[in-house]
């Protein structure tokens, strides 16, 4: 199913980032279970469900990991870059599309959020992103990119800044206020883990 966007707008494609190394988490957060089934799979199904095409982001060493294996795949380009490798990496590929970007650690993401992400964007502008409960900041990991916002991401992954965030700040964005309580609450840590665990 595809949300309706003026005929001017780039079409969007979807992007589940899951190439982080889960330092914190101690082991891959793509795969953790919260669903019945690993995350990055859960978040792949979710996305599919508002997207006619969603792919993976991959580092080159984790592409015949066996649950990322089968699915449809955007190689990371960029060394060092964190989650700005992924979203460059996809634009690179795919220059005249707009990308709605997922983390795979949000186990509370909903399709509502997503529609309402969808439905709410603006292609005049960079980008279209929600505002973060715990910071007032941009959430640059479940927004939507315009293919304008590439230049910018790239000349500050270039020069060593490779928060995603600051791009959203520094661009022309689209804010939006949250629309599903904890839908963008992210899991990073065992602690974070059990405490949702408990809760769900």
């Amino acid at each position: 199913m595809s949300a309706s966007t003026p005929s001017s707008a780039a079409t969007v494609y979807g992007l589940v980032l899951s190439g982080g190394a889960s330092r914190r988490m101690q082991h891959d957060k793509a795969l953790i279970d919260y669903h019945g089934e690993p995350q990055l799979l859960w978040t792949y199904r979710l996305l599919s469900s508002v997207l006619d095409r969603v792919f993976i982001s991959v580092r080159s060493d984790q592409r015949d990991e066996p649950v990322r294996r089968d699915l449809p795949q955007i190689i990371d380009a960029f060394d060092n870059a964190g989650p700005a490798a992924g979203i460059l990496s996809a634009q690179a590929l795919y220059p005249d599309v707009a990308w709605l970007v997922v983390a795979c650690d949000l186990p509370r993401l909903d399709a509502a959020t997503l529609q309402h992400l969808l439905q709410a964007r603006d292609p005049s502008r960079d980008a279209t992103a929600f505002i973060s409960t715990h910071d007032g900041l941009p959430e640059p990991l479940c927004a939507l990119w315009e293919p304008a916002s590439h230049a910018k991401l790239l000349e500050r992954v270039q020069v060593g800044h490779s928060c995603p965030r600051k791009a959203l700040i520094q661009g022309n964005t689209q804010l939006l206020q949250p629309y599903t309580a904890h839908a963008l609450d992210n899991i990073n840590t065992p602690e974070e883990l059990a405490t949702l665990r408990a809760a769900l």
